[in-house]
Order: C-alpha cells, then sequence, then structure tokens
C-alpha cells in the first residue's frame, strides 16, 4: 500500500522494518505474533528487490560450505551454523502449515555435483553429517550429463517466494514507495515527513550507512544469472554446480530454471546470458527461454551474515545483511534472532551471527582483496576520466552488458544507461556523462 497522508500518520512505533524484501517481511511478521507494533516501509514495492530475483532454495546446502567454515571459524561455530538452516527449514514448514499457506512448498532433494573431481565433495559429505546433516554421496542424478559425483542433502524444500510473501505481508502494515534518506537516531527521514521508533532494523540487502558498521570494507556484492527453460523435462532435486562455470538447476512449476555466470559486481560478466543460452540448447534441445533475470548477493568476508545491532554505538539500530546466495534460510534465521533479541530472549545462534563478531583469519584475505579493489575503483573515479562516478562513495563506473548497467566495482551499486538508481548501497542517481 502507499503510505497514508499526513493526517493519518502515527510519529511513533515500537519498531520500523526498512526493506519489504523476504528479511524484512518475516521479522515483522514475527515480532507482530509477539504483540509489537511494527511498520515496514518499502521504496519500491513488496519482493521488489533481491527476493523477486531469487530461485528460492531453502536449504542447509550451500555450496562447499562446512568444510571451509571448520577451517575458517572452527567445528563448534560450524555447528551452529549447520543447526541454525537446518532450523530454519523446519519452520518454514512450520510456519506455512500452521497459517494455512498456499505457496508451493515441496521438501526435495538438494545437490551439489562435480563433472571434474569428487574429492571436494567427500570433504564436504564428512563435515555435513558430522554435523547432523542427512546428507550421501552419490553418482546417480536426474542432470541431462554425466557427473563424477553428486552430495546430496535430504529434506530440503523450494516454494513460491511471490505467493509466500503476499499471505504474510497481509497480516501487516506496510507502506510502499516510501523511500528513506535517513536514520538518525531513533528517526526515520522521510522526503516528506519524520517517523520515530524504539527499535529500527536495517533489511536493505546491503546497508545503508558507511559509518559506524563499516560493512563497505566487511563484505562485497556478486550478480549471477538466471534463465527460465520452458519445454523441459522436469528435474525433481536442486542441483548447484561446484566446479568453475558451473550451473544450477530448479524447477519452479513447469518451468526450469538454469542459473550460473557468478562474479564480482563491476567486473565484466563474461557474456553470462550467452554461455546460459548455449548450455541450455545443449542439454535441452527443445527448451524456450521464457525469461531472464540477475540477482545480486553480498558476499561477507568470513561466509557468515550479519544479523543483529548494527554497531556497537548505534544501541536501537539493527541490519540484516550478508547472505551470499541462501538468502531463503538467512532471511529466516534472522527473524528469529532479532524477534528473540527484541523480546529480550536469548537466542542460541545470536552470537555466531553478531556484526560485533570478530573472526580475524578467516577475513583477512578477503578484506585485503575487497580494499584492493575499492582502491582501484576509487582512483579510477577521481583521477582517470569515465563516464560516471558512483554515488555512494565515488568509484569509476564499469559498463556491464548483459544488463546494460553502469555498476560499481567498489560496493555493487547499480545505475541505468541514465544513471537512475538500480542498486543499493548507493542512495540516488548517478550522473553520467553522455
Amino acid at each position: 500500500m502507499e503510505a497514508p497522508g499526513k493526517e493519518r500518520i502515527r510519529d511513533n512505533r515500537e519498531v520500523i522494518v526498512i526493506g519489504a524484501g523476504m528479511a524484512g517481511l518475516l521479522t515483522a511478521f514475527f515480532l507482530k505474533e509477539q504483540g509489537i507494533d511494527v511498520l515496514v516501509l518499502e521504496a519500491k514495492e513488496i519482493g521488489s528487490g533481491q527476493t523477486g530475483r531469487t530461485t528460492a532454495k531453502i536449504t542447509s546446502q550451500h555450496g562447499l560450505k562446512y568444510s571451509s567454515l571448520i577451517k575458517s571459524i572452527g567445528v563448534e561455530r560450524a555447528r551452529m551454523y549447520a543447526q541454525a538452516n537446518e532450523q530454519a527449514i523446519r519452520e518454514y514448514e512450520r510456519l506455512i502449515r500452521d497459517h494455512g499457506i498456499e505457496c508451493e512448498f515441496k521438501r526435495v532433494l538438494a545437490y551439489l555435483y562435480t563433472t571434474q573431481d569428487e574429492e571436494l565433495l567427500k570433504m564436504e559429505e564428512d563435515a555435513a553429517t558430522l554435523f547432523g546433516i542427512d546428507a550421501f554421496f552419490t553418482t546417480e542424478t536426474e542432470l541431462p550429463f554425466s557427473v563424477k559425483g553428486a552430495l546430496c542433502f535430504r529434506n530440503q524444500a523450494r516454494f513460491d517466494p511471490h505467493l509466500f510473501m503476499s499471505h504474510i505481508s497481509r497480516e501487516l502494515e506496510v507502506w510502499e514507495h516510501t523511500r528513506v534518506s535517513a536514520v538518525r537516531g531513533n528517526q526515520v527521514i522521510l522526503e516528506d515527513r519524520v517517523l520515530t521508533a524504539e527499535k529500527i532494523i536495517a533489511a536493505t540487502h546491503y546497508p545503508f550507512r558507511n559509518v559506524p558498521g563499516f560493512y563497505f570494507l566487511r563484505e562485497h556484492q556478486e550478480r549471477s544469472y538466471v534463465l527460465e527453460l520452458a519445454g523441459c523435462d522436469k528435474i525433481e532435486g536442486m542441483y548447484y554446480g561446484i566446479d568453475k562455470d558451473g550451473l544450477s538447476f530448479r524447477q519452479a512449476g513447469d518451468f526450469l530454471l538454469l542459473g550460473g555466470g557468478s562474479h564480482r559486481t563491476g567486473q565484466e560478466p563474461g557474456e553470462a546470458y550467452r554461455r546460459l543460452t548455449e548450455a541450455a540448447k545443449r542439454y535441452f534441445p527443445d527448451c524456450r527461454i521464457q525469461s531472464r533475470w540477475s540477482a545480486q548477493d553480498c558476499m561477507p568476508h568470513d561466509g557468515v551474515p550479519f544479523i543483529g545491532r548494527y554497531s556497537v554505538f548505534t544501541p536501537d539500530l539493527y541490519v540484516i545483511t550478508g547472505f551470499q546466495k541462501w538468502g531463503m534460510t538467512s532471511s529466516m534465521i534472522a527473524a528469529m534472532i532479532l524477534r528473540d533479541e527484541l523480546c529480550g530472549r536469548q537466542n542460541p545462534y545470536a552470537k555466531l551471527f553478531s556484526p560485533q563478531r570478530v573472526y580475524g583469519k578467516a577475513s583477512i584475505g578477503n578484506l585485503l582483496l575487497d580494499v584492493g579493489m575499492s582502491i582501484k575503483g576509487l582512483y579510477r573515479g577521481l583521477f582517470r576520466k569515465t563516464p560516471g562516478r558512483c554515488s555512494h562513495m565515488g568509484c569509476g563506473l564499469e559498463w556491464n552488458p548483459e544488463e546494460e548497467s553502469w555498476d560499481c566495482p567498489c560496493h555493487g551499486s547499480r545505475f541505468s544507461v541514465q544513471g537512475k538508481l538500480l542498486d543499493n548501497p548507493a542512495k540516488k542517481d548517478a550522473e553520467i556523462k553522455k
């Protein structure tokens, strides 16, 4: 709905959630269930951000995650990550069942696969089963090509996120087309009014404040691409390739979603749509491309999302970000953690996902890489002739021919041909030279 007229405004709320994607709506829904007065503000429409572009896998299978986390943050923290994501799957099922939500929810198998070397999958199997995840190694899949091996996770799920969000948003007060220009203390600054809240939650995909928090030094953004195919044989499981240029497969009703081409935002996409189209025709000769799109993911240095207080200096401001490519389960984890936090309850996963955590050895390499990329982008924006500079921090923009957009290689903001803002963290349009 649109924001109401001034005469109907209630200036003070208990909680304001900024962002009406899956994370924001779920958090607001859980808070309202606890009797908390909550308002959701959305710059565009419900689900119009990254949630609207998701392949909607509800899974604890996050690539070669657990063997990596054991090395970077230790066995016990990796175990907590696994348990949190398994609980998130169960919580979706409970919520959908208890509220009678028709959203095509289905428990399915989820596979990691390789056509090159199965040893990495066997290491991941050891790690996943160590944490109680029901996973097994196999060479049998539904894929239209042979594999060296696949790691199958049982009891994963898929659903239609649009149907799900449409249902839970009916229970909430959501102001669409309401852009937040700033947050100052407990005030939320809109274009024509100021709202106040006891607690504020930033569920905007990428954090909108640089200081404090410094999230621009703690994560970068990546893009990936999807084709929606018609006329293919159905694939019941969900598949994610671990090889370089690996593909993902996921059935969505009568359509097959074929994904791949991941790259850092602002770098050359390498004809991602052409390569996906060639793969579609090679493996499914009779298929038709129904539509195509891309999505953007925030990638934290240590591989764990940031959920909790924005910084030690902002006790009433909270943040949800860093979901990598696993936004559905991470959104549910965020909603559970922040519900408990704002209701004064202990959550067993809060410390793991806390933005104030310090996992030094897990982050330092990626931090240095990101700082180097940012310095390069800032240098280009300041000292070299460029068609445009990002309105976030002034980095030189790069042209993305796949999306026909100007993308920032520093922090992932995106702009149209004319400079209209498409993706944050920038908050205003960019000036593009003709």
